[in-house]
C-alpha cells in the first residue's frame, strides 16, 4: 500500500537543526527533511547535484560569485562541483532531494556532518 507524507507534521518530529532526516526513497534518490538556522559550512559534493526546496522561512544560498534568495514555496538546484553554504537567519524548513550517497557537508567533514540519517 503507498503511504502519504505529512511533511509538516514531519517536521515536527525534528528536534535538531541541521540533522537531515530521510522520509521517502526515488530510485536511487533520497527525499530529506532538514531544519536551518544560522550559517552552515561551505561545501561542494564532487558527483552530486543537490535540490533544496524552502517549505517555510527562508534561505541564502551562498555562492563564491554572489548570494540566492530562496523564500517559502522556491527551489534551487546547486549543481554538483558548486562550493556554496546554505544560511539562515530564522529556523527555515527545508526538504532536499539528493543521491542516496550524498553527505549534508560534501567534501567537508565536522561536527555539521551526519554520516548516518534517521529516518521518520
Amino acid at each position: 500500500m503507498q503511504r502519504k507524507v505529512n511533511i509538516a507534521e514531519k517536521f515536527s518530529q525534528i528536534p535538531e537543526i541541521e540533522k537531515p532526516h530521510i522520509v521517502a526513497e526515488v530510485n536511487d534518490f533520497q527525499v530529506k527533511l532538514s531544519k536551518l538556522k544560522g550559517p552552515f559550512v561551505w561545501h561542494h559534493h564532487q558527483n552530486e547535484d543537490e535540490l533544496f526546496l524552502i517549505v517555510k522561512g527562508q534561505l541564502r544560498m551562498k555562492f563564491r560569485d554572489g548570494d540566492v534568495i530562496l523564500n517559502e514555496g522556491e527551489m534551487i538546484v546547486v549543481p554538483h562541483g558548486v562550493e556554496h553554504c546554505p544560511e539562515a537567519d530564522e529556523e527555515t524548513h527545508v526538504v532536499l532531494f539528493e543521491r542516496n550517497t550524498t553527505l549534508n557537508t560534501g567534501n567537508v567533514r565536522n561536527e555539521k556532518t551526519v554520516e548516518k540519517l534517521e529516518r521518520l
